[in-house]
């Protein structure tokens, strides 16, 4: 019999030396905290926000009444709804020195413009670090409503294109397209791009969304917390896919070239872009509220093709399914965005726009119940040894 220490209980004997602990790379199924916002099941492809279902949200609600949902924790009744709304519309300009400032660095990547402008609306509010519900909630609710409208300043500024000011009558989805654009969408276009932001709207403790957990945990505020989410998503390995999956689609160019395609890269080990995902075994339930969509817009655009390339490629990729290899929500958004007209290079801050909600309920929840996030790494380094004299250095 041993104590805990793993001694004889009598007392006799040395001590076991301490098992090593266990490296979980990359926190994998490592559970850090409790959350009431979003819950996923990978092997049966389930998410659901707040307990409601991805596919009724999808389906039924706008982007709006999620908004709402992930802050407020339900859904809003007409006259909850119709204020939300409006306080979103109130605030959709962006201040003077922010333009200026995204003036001159309008040749950066969107993503870069997007992460300074947004820690630039931080300096310009009164207390940038208050982390109470209600700040959260009103400095929560005006970064929803302004990072589209930094998104479409940047990119009219950059084409050489008056900027487009924010409707004061168009939904969110709509007004952005009318921004970027200059016309308003069509009934269609606006219902997808709003379907769009509600599947983004909220992931659990992805990468982004743990670093704003990080940052709120130190006691810092919203602006500093939403611009780490910011530089965590512009990595290729978590908010790229959808641009990755147009260049793919470019590349194969006809279904025809599909199979090769796939083939040659399995072969060299490659990704197939828009296929994985880090929590999904099954299909991500995301992905089917786009692929109707995506066919549906292709054929309205005349441009059939895009979708053709994506069907064969999922046909080549089949075999890889049993395997837990499935489309994600990036593989069709990606299609999407680019018959809306929308340029490549901002399809990953579209990504950034439907998830402002959920990044800001995960740093209000942070916020709530605090903590600092401070995990550990096992040293593997050299052993203890003495100071060598610069003189005596080899």
């Amino acid at each position: 019999m041993t104590d805990q220490a793993g001694a004889p209980a009598d007392g006799s004997g040395p001590p076991s030396a301490p098992a090593e602990p266990r490296i979980h790379r990359g926190l994998k199924d490592v559970y850090f905290d409790r959350s009431g916002v979003s819950s996923i099941d990978g092997r049966a492809g389930e998410l659901r926000y707040r307990g409601y279902s991805i596919h009724d949200l999808a389906e039924r609600a706008s982007f709006e009444e999620v908004c709402a949902l992930l802050l407020y924790g339900e859904l809003p009744n007409r006259t909850q709804l119709a204020a939300l709304d409006a306080e979103l519309k109130a605030a959709r300009q962006i201040p003077d020195e922010v333009r200026a400032l995204i003036a001159t660095i309008r040749h950066a990547h969107p993503m870069e413009v997007l992460r300074t402008a947004v820690s630039a609306l931080g300096a310009g509010r009164a207390d940038p670090t208050d982390v109470s519900t209600p700040a959260l909630l009103r400095e929560g609710l005006r970064l929803t409503a302004q990072v589209p409208t930094i998104i479409a300043f940047h990119h009219r500024l950059r084409s050489g294109l008056a900027p487009v000011e924010p409707s004061t009558e168009l939904a969110h989805g709509a007004n952005f397209l009318y921004m970027l654009h200059g016309t308003a969408p069509g009934a269609e276009a606006a219902r997808i791009m709003d379907v769009d932001l509600v599947l983004h709207a909220e992931h659990g403790s992805n990468a982004s969304s743990f670093a704003a957990r990080v940052v709120a945990g130190t006691g810092a505020g919203p602006y500093a917390a939403l611009t780490a989410a910011i530089g965590a998503l512009s990595g290729p390995a978590h908010g790229g896919a959808a641009e990755d999956v147009m260049k793919m689609v470019r590349e194969i160019g006809d279904p025809a070239n599909a199979a090769a395609w796939v083939k040659a890269k399995r072969a060299k080990r490659e990704p197939i872009m828009g296929f994985g995902h880090r929590v999904y075994r099954a299909e991500d339930p995301r992905a089917r509220h786009l692929r109707d969509r995506a066919e549906r817009l292709s054929r309205e655009r005349g441009q059939p093709q895009w979708f053709a390339v994506l069907q064969a490629v999922v046909a080549a990729m089949q075999p890889y399914a049993r395997l837990g290899v499935n489309v994600n929500v990036d593989f069709y958004a990606g299609v999407i965005y680019h018959l809306l007209g929308i340029p490549q290079d901002c399809f990953v801050p579209i990504f950034a726009m439907g998830r402002v909600p959920g990044w800001v309920t995960q740093v209000r929840e942070q916020a709530e119940n605090n903590i600092l996030i401070r995990p550990l790494t096992l040293y593997d380094g050299p052993p203890a040894r003495g100071w060598v004299p610069i003189e005596a250095r080899g």
